[in-house]
C-alpha cells in the first residue's frame, strides 16, 4: 500500500512538472473606451440619417416611373356639359321618389322568388337582347363578335329552353351585349348633354337616341310574337323590375349634398372612358364640359 502511493506521489509530480514547462497564455479583455465607442456610434447614425434625408429628397424631385404625369391638358374636365340642369334635377327627384314607392317594394317582392326563377327571368331578357347586340355589331364592323352573338342566342335559344338557361357561357360564349348608343359613339357622335329619362335614370342625349333604337328594333323583329299587345307591356314591366334587381344604387344613399353632380359627373366619365376605348380621340381642353 505503501509502495503503491509512492507511484501515485510521483506521477503527481511528473504532470505538475509538466504543466510548469509550458508557457503561460494570460487573455486580457479589452480597455473599456466608452466616449470613443459613442462618438463612434453618433457618427454612423448621422451617416445613415443623412443617407435617408439625401434619398427622400431625390425621390421627391423625381416621380416614380410607374406613375405616368398628367399635364393640364391631358386631366379631365369637372365640367359636364348640363344644358338641361333644371329638368335633368327634377328628373333626378322624380326617379327616387318613384324608386323609393314602387321600385323598390316590387323589387323586394320579386328578390323573395326562388334563385331559379330570378336567373330564368334575367337569363330569357338577356338572350332577347342578343338580337340587338347582332345588329349592332354588324353596324360596328365587328362581325367576329356579332357571329359570337349569333351563336349566344341560337344556343341558349334551344339547348337553354328559350333562353331561361345560359348553356353559352358554359361553351365559352361569354356575354358582351352592346346597344345602338354604342354605334352612334363608333360612328364618331359625340355623347352630347346630360340627360336624366324619367323612370330610366342618368343618360346622355346620344343614349337616349340609342335607347330608343334598341327598343323600336326588338319591336321590329318581334321575336316570338313577344312585343304586341299587352304581352309587351308585361314584358317590360318585368325586364325592367329585373334590371332594377341587378343594380346595387339606392337615391340619395351616400350621404352627399351633391348626389345630383357625383352621379353626373360619374356616368360622364364612364361614358367618355368607353369611347375613347373604341377610338382614342385626343385630349380635350380641361375647360371644355364633358360630354360637350
Amino acid at each position: 500500500m505503501i509502495l503503491k502511493g509512492s507511484r501515485v506521489a510521483a506521477l503527481g509530480l511528473l504532470l505538475l512538472a509538466g504543466c510548469a514547462a509550458r508557457p503561460v497564455i494570460v487573455h486580457r479583455l479589452p480597455d473599456a473606451t466608452p466616449a470613443a465607442d459613442q462618438a463612434t456610434a453618433l457618427e454612423r447614425a448621422h451617416r445613415l440619417m443623412a443617407a435617408e434625408q439625401a434619398a427622400r429628397e431625390r425621390a421627391r424631385e423625381q416621380p416614380p416611373a410607374s406613375a405616368p404625369v398628367v399635364t393640364p391638358e391631358e386631366a379631365p374636365s369637372l365640367h359636364t356639359y348640363d344644358p338641361f340642369g333644371r329638368l335633368n334635377r327634377f328628373d333626378y327627384r322624380f326617379n327616387a321618389r318613384f324608386d323609393r314607392m314602387v321600385f323598390l317594394p316590387v323589387t323586394h317582392a320579386y328578390q323573395r322568388l326562388p334563385g331559379p326563377i330570378q336567373s330564368g327571368v334575367h337569363n330569357f331578357f338577356a338572350n332577347l337582347t342578343e338580337i340587338d347586340s347582332m345588329v349592332n355589331y354588324t353596324l360596328q364592323g365587328r362581325l367576329g363578335r356579332g357571329v359570337r352573338s349569333v351563336g349566344r342566342f341560337v344556343v341558349n335559344s334551344t339547348l337553354g329552353i328559350g333562353g331561361l338557361l345560359d348553356v353559352a357561357a358554359k361553351l365559352a360564349l361569354p356575354s358582351r351585349p352592346t346597344g345602338f348608343g354604342t354605334t352612334l359613339a363608333q360612328w364618331g357622335m359625340h355623347p352630347s348633354a346630360y340627360l336624366v329619362i324619367p323612370f330610366y335614370g342618368p343618360s346622355t342625349v346620344r343614349e337616349g337616341i340609342g335607347l330608343a333604337g334598341d327598343y323600336g328594333l326588338l319591336y321590329a323583329v318581334n321575336p316570338l310574337d313577344l312585343y304586341q299587345g299587352n304581352a309587351s307591356w308585361g314584358l317590360g314591366a318585368a325586364n325592367a323590375v329585373d334590371q332594377r334587381a341587378h343594380v346595387p344604387f339606392s337615391y340619395y344613399s351616400t350621404g352627399s349634398p351633391f348626389e345630383y353632380e357625383m352621379i353626373r359627373f360619374l356616368y360622364m366619365r364612364k361614358l367618355l372612358i368607353q369611347d375613347s376605348a373604341l377610338h382614342p380621340t385626343p385630349p380635350t381642353s380641361p375647360e371644355r364640359p364633358a360630354g360637350e
